[in-house]
């Protein structure tokens, strides 16, 4: 007799872990918007849609940071007032910073004033590429090639001076020294590879000990934009490796660490702190840029800082060039480690209030390597 198909009741927590399934499984973007107008959940369609994780997106009320007489607004109060779903076609819509687009929209009542809100964008206006973004980034990659060739000639005179320097330096000093050089040979190969910006950059993967990666950034830091800060870690040594670039890596971490180091020094106070975490989350899965089925990325990587916090009007454009609260920054550094991330396969976000940000990078596993079949003897 052939197997059933048919199996038993998965019980309340097995129907609850299947209801979340399903929703996360739905083609178009959804979102759970509560009674307060908060936005309490979103699919994978709609982390792709807006190229952002839910800490990003479910940042303060969502009804109020929509604009004034926005027709979602619409939506959600007439689902709740007639209990029900209701649709409509054509909305012209504007949603987290994003240019505005047209889509239907579609609000159904889960009780309580809990409305679920899903949306078929029409036209592809939109997309985790977000085009206004990358047209940015190809001026940098352009900026890039052109100032590649002035960077590397100075940077060869500093390695240079810093092995000079390591020959007649003192054995506790030695250190220091082939840190610069280092460093240095590390800024030419990323220099030889300035496409990173751009949409075919290829990232050099194998595997990679993220602890070793974060490390380095200590040290790194330590003895420069992090000096008289206090610098914590909590890492799960059991975690497996990364399936990444390790140069970018180091690239990556490096340039959330400063940022950090920034806030925190910002406090003038002399009780500013960097705290670096690792953990495993399993069942995390990030969709694909390519709109490639989602993969996983558990390796969570937090940089914590106890800094005044990320300005409100920047929260949303963090990760788009040329946004800085610096007052001589470029506004490329998150950017670029935004880039990095996803073409890794991974997903950055963050969460931030006065006194406590977090950015979070989730990252890929490196595959286990199928052992070669070995062929019978005859």
């Amino acid at each position: 007799m052939s197997e059933s198909r048919f199996r038993p009741s998965p019980g309340a927590d097995g129907l609850a872990a299947l209801k979340a399934n399903a929703f996360d499984l739905i083609p178009e973007p959804a979102m759970v918007v509560d009674g307060e107008g908060a936005l309490v959940a979103v699919n994978e369609a709609a982390e792709a849609l807006f190229g952002q994780g839910l800490a990003l997106l479910a940042r303060g009320r969502f009804k109020a940071a929509l604009p004034p007489g926005s027709p979602l607004v619409s939506l959600i109060n007439r689902a709740t007032a007639e209990q029900g779903a209701v649709r409509e076609r054509g909305l012209e819509i504007t949603l987290f910073g994003h240019p505005s687009f047209e889509a239907d929209g579609a609000a159904a009542s889960l009780g309580e004033g809990t409305v679920l809100l899903t949306l078929h964008v029409k036209g592809g206006a939109l997309g985790v590429d977000r085009a206004a973004d990358v047209a940015g980034l190809r001026s940098v990659v352009g900026l890039g090639r052109m100032l590649a060739h002035e960077i590397k000639n100075p940077l060869a005179g500093i390695r240079g001076a810093a092995q000079l320097l390591k020959t007649g330096a003192k054995p506790e000093d030695q250190p220091l020294a082939q840190l610069i050089v280092d460093e240095t040979d590390r800024i030419r190969r990323l220099v030889d590879r300035m496409e990173a910006f751009s949409d075919d950059a290829v990232v050099n993967r194998a595997e990679v000990n993220i602890h070793e990666v974060l490390d380095r950034v200590r040290a790194l830091a330590a003895n420069g934009v992090a000096d008289g800060l206090g610098l914590r870690e909590t890492f799960d040594p059991s975690l497996p490796a990364v399936w990444g670039d390790e140069d970018q890596l180091i690239q990556v971490f490096l340039n959330l660490v400063k940022n950090a180091a920034e806030a925190a020094h910002s406090r003038g106070d002399g009780r500013g702190e960097i705290m670096l975490t690792t953990a495993y989350r399993h069942g995390v899965r990030v969709r694909a840029i390519d709109g490639q089925a989602a993969q996983g990325a558990p390796l969570e990587v937090r940089v914590i800082d106890n800094g005044p916090g990320v300005p409100a009007h920047l929260r949303e454009h963090l990760f788009e060039p040329f946004v800085t609260t610096k007052t001589h920054g470029a506004g490329l550094g998150l950017a670029l480690v935004a880039k990095i991330v996803a073409g890794h396969g991974g997903l950055i976000d963050f969460e931030s209030e006065p006194g406590r940000t977090v950015f979070r990078v989730l990252l890929p596993v490196a595959p286990i390597p199928v052992p070669a079949r070995k062929e019978k003897s005859k």
